[in-house]
């Protein structure tokens, strides 16, 4: 369930980015869109694939790529925690717990 919700939480988060590179006014606003879409991946993938690449762009545009990353890991450290804490389902005579038999 963990894997599922961190890549529908990121799944969302990857086309709001694709939304909004179409919509950029700029080749600089396009490339921020793109370098956080590119983190978010590298999260989601566990991989810095990206992060070469945008090093030597302006900083605005590794920037983005950084929030991206950060963000990913975020996202994915929230659906763990989630997870840890969700309360499991129980069907009532099926769990050999104090009721149980001997």
């Amino acid at each position: 369930m963990e894997y599922l919700t961190k890549f529908i939480s990121i799944a969302s988060r990857l086309e709001w980015c694709r939304e909004k590179k179409t919509q950029a006014h700029t080749q600089l606003e396009r490339e921020g869109w793109q370098a956080e879409e590119d983190g978010l991946e590298d999260a989601l993938l566990n991989t810095r694939y990206y992060r070469m690449q945008y090093q030597d762009y302006p900083p605005c545009v590794f920037g983005r790529y950084v929030m991206g990353f950060q963000d990913g890991q975020t996202l994915i450290h929230a659906a763990a925690v989630d997870q840890q804490f969700a309360t499991p389902e129980v069907t009532h005579g099926t769990h050999a717990g104090a009721h149980g038999a001997r």
